[in-house]
């Protein structure tokens, strides 16, 4: 969906989730700068693979240099919060042009994970585990 702001500039927003993690962005015109929880991308996920997972849909698109991205992530870690921006950026770039969004779901970037933690049951130790059984 794309929104005018005030001083003309297009902005794309988007709403990604994964795990126990949302992410919205915001896309805007510019050199490539990813500021995540107004902190820079490096500076908020420590570990490269995060990166590269929140990079991975720029990178097929070729738009790793064309925008801007805003995004405020709240709740889940750190891996189903790149989860979540992975999509949420995938989704703004498949609102630009339909040639992007054919790249993306053929990448499987538009795909949601649906994957959550299972509850723990009453009477168990944990979702699976159980107290251990003793004969008295």
């Amino acid at each position: 969906m794309a929104m005018n702001n005030t001083n003309n500039l297009v902005r794309y927003r988007a709403t990604g989730r994964r795990k126990e993690a949302v992410a919205s962005v915001q896309l805007i015109p510019g050199e490539g700068a990813i500021l995540v929880n107004k902190r820079r991308l490096e500076d908020y996920f420590l570990r490269e693979t995060d990166r590269i997972i929140v990079k991975q849909p720029l990178t097929v698109t070729n738009c790793l240099n064309k925008y801007n991205i805003i995004a405020n992530i709240k709740g889940g870690g750190y891996s189903g919060q790149a989860g979540a921006l992975r999509l949420a950026i995938a989704r703004a770039l498949s609102s630009i042009d339909e040639d992007i969004k054919k790249i993306l779901r053929k990448n499987g970037f538009l795909t949601r994970d649906p994957r959550m933690k299972e509850r723990k049951k009453y009477g168990q130790k944990g979702a699976r585990k159980r107290f251990q059984w003793t004969k008295r």
